[in-house]
């Protein structure tokens, strides 16, 4: 009878084991099918009760090995970029697609039971394929951007920019001169130049240092360097331009040629000074700058702003020649940068109407041309 009983007790205790068993499975196989159809819908929120994460241990336990090695044994960096707005789901796909990792719905999986399936953050990564599932999920969390930071100096014109922005691999140079020449982007800034204006955005390439993803387009970098003009150049700004009489464009086209003038930061207001005195009686304004712009690219010293002799500065037929022409080019010579734009807001009142580099690079200044004369006898 004993015996019996113990019998009895031995099948009861194995079919409630198999029951939990059975259960176990089928609430995997549940969580798994409806994880399937998730991936089918719209990215969302999933918060997970009790059982549905304890199944989902169970599960993920089950595969611990596979979320823990990597598919492959190659450590070479792999860039990846994740999309704003992009799904978890999208991005998994894509990281098997790119062999980073094996399984993309186990990485879903994990990402679900992390509860880390909303914190993966747009941007450039660096990836590798011997990275087990877990290390892409913190790396793809706590990774560094993949970026590079460049410096565009005041001072340079589109060409130069463009080769610069080139050697750093982050333009084609053809393609951003061709773009700064068209008419494609849209700012309030740029509909205020006058109909006679080159079609550049020669000056509005705002200088400054700047970090860009290693997989920009030359659209978003000019884009990013026209936003931050428009940010950096206020509109308070806009309106000391017209409260001296001058619009916007104009203060950045004489701007631009402080900017090549000046070399001493406090001799900029003085310079501006010059050039609006000069603007003012309609005395031509006479900077050497100017030729240089027009001149262009030296192949012979492989210069873009190169020396100019006393004959070309007569020579050179181009409306942006300030020697041949009266008042001010027709647009920028360069990107001038908030010194120099503030130094033509702000002038040095004077009665200067010339200067004189001395060859150390500050200038001296004279209000007559006798004087000018005789600071070219000591100076030169």
């Amino acid at each position: 009878m004993d015996s019996g009983k113990g019998i009895i007790v031995r099948v009861v205790l194995f079919s409630i084991a198999l029951l939990i068993i059975l259960g176990s499975a089928a609430g995997i196989v549940w969580f798994y099918m409806t994880e399937i159809r998730a991936t089918s819908q719209p990215a969302q929120t999933i918060d997970l009760g009790s059982m549905q994460r304890a199944v989902l241990g169970v599960y993920l336990n089950l595969r611990r090995a596979e979320i823990d090695t990597p598919p492959s044994s190659d450590s070479a960096e792999v860039a990846f970029t994740i999309r704003v707005g992009e799904s978890a789901t999208t991005v998994a796909d894509r990281l098997e697609q790119a062999s980073i990792i094996k399984d993309a719905q186990l990485f879903r999986l994990v990402l679900r039971y992390w509860g880390v399936d909303n914190q993966i953050e747009a941007g450039d990564y660096s990836l590798r394929r011997d990275m087990s599932i877990s290390e892409v999920i913190q790396q793809l969390q706590h990774g560094r951007l993949t970026a590079r930071t460049v410096t565009i100096r005041e001072g340079l014109r589109a060409e130069e920019m463009a080769h610069l922005l080139a050697v750093e691999g982050l333009v084609d140079q053809e393609e951003f001169i061709a773009l700064v020449r068209d008419d494609a982007f849209q700012y309030d800034f740029l509909r205020d130049r006058p109909a006679q204006a080159p079609k550049t955005l020669e000056g509005f390439l705002f200088p400054d240092t700047y970090q860009f993803p290693v997989n920009v387009t030359t659209t978003a970098v000019i884009d990013e360097m026209l936003r931050n003009f428009d940010r950096r150049v206020t509109i308070e700004m806009r309106q000391e331009a017209l409260d001296i009489g001058l619009d916007l464009y104009e203060v950045l086209t004489l701007a631009s040629i402080v900017e090549r003038e000046a070399v001493i930061a406090e001799e900029r207001p003085i310079i501006a000074g010059v050039y609006l005195n000069r603007l003012q009686i309609g005395m031509y304004l006479e900077s050497d700058p100017t030729v240089q712009y027009a001149k262009g690219y030296d192949p012979s010293s492989g210069r873009w702003w190169p020396s100019v002799t006393l004959a070309e500065l007569r020579a050179i037929d181009s409306r942006f020649n300030t020697y041949l022409n009266s008042g001010l080019p027709p647009g920028p010579i360069c990107s001038p940068g908030l010194a120099s734009i503030e130094a033509v807001l702000n002038p040095t009142a004077s009665e200067y109407l010339f200067f004189l580099a001395k060859g150390d690079g500050s200038h001296v200044f004279a209000e007559t041309f006798d004087e000018h004369l005789e600071n070219q006898s000591r100076y030169r």
